[in-house]
């Protein structure tokens, strides 16, 4: 039960010693899946694990000690209802052991009550977000995670070319994302998200699935992810009913070529925004600079959307391990949307794509 999360407090606090940094405070959420294997029931009730250098503990509700328990075995400071969480806090506090005006790293996911409830018992702490401590560590895989990432993905496969297999005249966008939630079902996984697109609704790149029937001459764009033991999986294609227009072939190989150049990019050592640059220039070299309206990628991890951001501005500096999407898009209104997504682990050569699924148009 503990070996992984002593594993990675061990190595939070390595962190913290690279950092300065005396207090870790982590709210109910991925941070604190990831360190401690626990995602207790969220309300207004603060709840919070704080690491310090010789020291890690729950702040915890007493009515939801018994079930945490099954998952961890680092301590619990109760506090019911009828006391309120001060006292249990005070005492949490006094046993990590904290310098006077420590630097403390808060969850940025949590709550805002939670967060001050802390920072008014610390007078003088110093204080900033989780980029350098748990956010570091997160963002370069484990072998285990790369395992897991790589079996969500290689299922995607499947649940994306379900939908793609079932196109028939006058089926809706909603009959599509339902055959492929149920693969995701199938296998054991949960349905995260899915985005059908037929048509013009494609040039929405966050359109809500709906009613819209298919018919003879569309696009269609499947955005899609579900998730298999504890790890998402995330994935766009395309495809076309009927014979593909010149422009939808023309823009498919356009978008295609910005994935390459952006792959070819990926290295340990190079800015993020170098990557989003490699797939930017090739659309706008293009004439579709206009119509490419978002960043070229994410990361993923146990949240579908976390650090590192692939973005214009972005001065990360990729690492070997990293996880995540390169994705460009091109979206002509009231014609269709192309984006191609893949999710890619970077090795000390490069970027390894986690999908099967070549990217070439799926034509029905």
């Amino acid at each position: 039960m503990s070996s992984l999360s002593d594993q990675r407090l061990a190595a939070l606090r390595e962190r913290m010693s690279a950092t300065g940094t005396d207090l870790v405070a982590i709210g109910p959420s991925s941070h604190m899946m990831y360190l401690a294997g626990l995602d207790p029931h969220g309300d207004e009730r603060p709840v919070m694990l704080l690491v310090s250098r010789s020291h890690a503990g729950f702040l915890m509700p007493a009515l939801n000690v018994d079930s945490s328990r099954q998952k961890t075995h680092l301590p619990f400071f109760p506090w019911r209802d009828d006391d309120g969480p001060d006292a249990a806090l005070a005492t949490l506090l006094e046993a990590s052991g904290l310098p006077q005006s420590p630097s403390v790293v808060i969850d940025e996911t949590m709550r805002a009550d939670f967060a001050l409830l802390l920072l008014d018992a610390l007078p003088g702490a110093s204080r900033r977000f989780t980029d350098d401590t748990v956010g570091f560590l997160r963002a370069r895989k484990e072998e285990d995670e790369y395992r897991r990432l790589k079996a969500s993905a290689v299922l995607n496969d499947t649940a994306a070319m379900a939908g793609f297999d079932a196109l028939t005249p006058g089926i809706t966008e909603l009959e599509i994302a339902a055959v492929i939630r149920d693969v995701y079902k199938q296998a054991g996984a949960t349905p995260v998200f899915t985005s059908v697109c037929f048509g013009g609704n494609g040039a929405f790149p966050h359109h809500h699935t709906g009613e819209t029937q298919l018919k003879a001459g569309d696009a269609v764009l499947i955005d899609t992810g579900g998730r298999l033991d504890g790890y998402p999986s995330d994935m766009t294609r395309v495809g076309f009913f009927g014979t593909p227009t010149a422009e939808f072939e023309k823009v498919h190989a356009i978008v295609n070529k910005a994935v390459e150049a952006a792959l070819a990019a990926a290295k340990p050592g190079v800015l993020a925004k170098s990557i989003d640059k490699a797939a930017r220039d090739v659309i706008a070299d293009a004439g579709y600079g206009d119509f490419f309206t978002h960043r070229t990628g994410h990361g993923l991890g146990i949240d579908i959307h976390e650090p590192p951001y692939l973005t214009a501005t972005s001065e990360t500096v990729l690492d070997e391990g990293m996880v995540f999407s390169i994705e460009p898009g091109i979206y002509l209104p009231g014609q269709f949307g192309l984006r191609l997504e893949e999710i890619v682990i970077l090795r000390k050569d490069g970027a390894e794509i986690l999908s099967d699924l070549p990217r070439s148009a799926v034509v029905r």
